[in-house]
């Protein structure tokens, strides 16, 4: 049965669960630097495990959300908590390029366990239809919590520790976010939308619908751009923008390095998501959700090619990262709710997994283009326009997405 208060067990467990693991997952690119320094590797070798990653994420998290609606949804939570560990700690010893890539597979589907496929979907069961949309934008800005930081403390930890040091801190705050797993108690499986049908049978009629695959064609870009910035976005402030003025407020409150500058704009980005989130939760609630969504990346796509076309400052990176952190995971709760919506929620975790594989693609391809073409021409400025023609399609492309109920057709 679906709980009727907005704030609840699940809610608060599955928020700290999410918090924790992107608090992780967001620092990644803070160790660009630092790994390729010590190796002496071109920027694509480290940036290719990044994007394994998240390949790898994409690939698990339909899995694991037929795993949980399978086995359990915290038996998956717990599988997924392992195999994150495990990848962090065996990457704290690798010291070849093909290493990293291999244990990112586990990382990566270490997130798709213990992220938003698996939990959004918990959430979404024990939430009333009426406050559906908005608790997963709580949810999703949960993970935002994380990434306000999760990179500011691995460029603390890193100024006291190397990088291996800690990968293996990291690796036991993952396994001390399981303190949370009693609060995941599920209810029911929603009878909703021909809930009564086998999994198979849902997901070739979703499949079959145009507005799936359209839906599914638009997280791409989301993917893209949002893996590029976490996992460039700092380098490319400590080797393009301005220097930060002596005397400055910036210097005043201890942002005095480009490299610390790029931390604090991941951690700005979190922050400005966490009300970017709710707010679209909220959206989400009272207007139609593929609209919003068209508006989301629309802004996006406005505020990338406007922070692109001008000098890189200290300013300029703060104001576009605000900009850009209140549209991060809007999509989220949005996409999300969108499948619950049109396809009902028992199979939510795995259509959602489906669609977010999408999302991981272009994940793969942000983060390793980005490392690609930044050795060939130096910078980062093509795949940042790149990203901006993506975000303009996914702009035009949920449109035509129909918002409504599938009615399940007869076999």
């Amino acid at each position: 049965m679906t709980q009727t208060r907005l704030i609840t067990p699940v809610l608060v467990g599955g928020a700290i669960i999410l918090m924790l693991g992107f608090a992780i997952r967001a620092s990644f690119g803070v160790f660009q630097i630092p790994i390729a320094t010590e190796f002496g590797w071109p920027r694509a070798e480290f940036s290719l495990a990044i994007a394994i990653q998240n390949l790898a994420w994409g690939i698990g998290q339909p899995i694991f959300g037929a795993i949980a609606e399978r086995f359990g949804d915290r038996k998956a939570i717990v599988l997924g908590a392992l195999l994150y560990a495990l990848g962090l700690v065996l990457s704290a010893f690798a010291t070849q390029p093909w290493q990293h890539d291999l244990l990112e597979i586990f990382v990566g589907f270490g997130i798709a366990g213990t992220g938003f496929g698996v939990i959004l979907a918990v959430v979404g069961r024990a939430a009333s239809a009426e406050n559906r949309s908005l608790t997963l934008g709580i949810a999703t800005a949960a993970g935002s919590a994380g990434q306000v930081f999760g990179a500011p403390v691995a460029e603390a930890l890193l100024s006291h520790f190397p990088w291996q040091t800690v990968f293996v801190i990291f690796s036991v705050t993952i396994l001390a976010a399981m303190a949370a797993l009693p609060l995941l108690r599920s209810p029911a499986r929603a009878a909703h939308h021909g809930t009564s049908e086998p999994m198979g049978t849902v997901l070739k009629r979703a499949l079959r619908d145009p507005s799936f695959t359209l839906i599914f064609l638009g997280f791409f870009s989301c993917g893209y751009q949002l893996a590029f910035i976490t996992a460039h976005f700092p380098a490319m402030v400590t080797e393009m923008c301005g220097a930060v003025p002596p005397g400055s407020l910036l210097a005043a409150i201890g942002i005095q390095s480009l490299s610390t500058l790029g931390a604090v704009a991941i951690s700005l980005i979190g922050l400005a998501n966490i009300a970017g989130t709710i707010f679209a939760g909220w959206a989400g609630r009272h207007y139609s959700k593929k609209y919003a969504l068209a508006i989301v990346y629309l802004l996006r796509t406005i505020a990338a090619a406007a922070f692109i076309l001008v000098p890189m400052t200290p300013a300029t990176v703060l104001v576009f990262s605000l900009v850009m952190g209140a549209l991060w995971l809007a999509t989220v709760p949005l996409t999300s709710g969108l499948i619950a919506e049109i396809y009902g929620l028992r199979y939510m975790g795995t259509l959602y997994g489906v669609v977010f594989f999408s999302h991981q693609v272009g994940a793969f391809l942000g983060v390793w283009l980005g490392g690609r073409l930044y050795d060939i021409s130096g910078d980062y400025t093509l795949v940042w326009w790149v990203g901006v023609g993506m975000g303009a399609f996914s702009a035009l492309v949920h449109l035509p997405v129909k918002e409504r109920p599938l009615i399940a057709q007869p076999a």
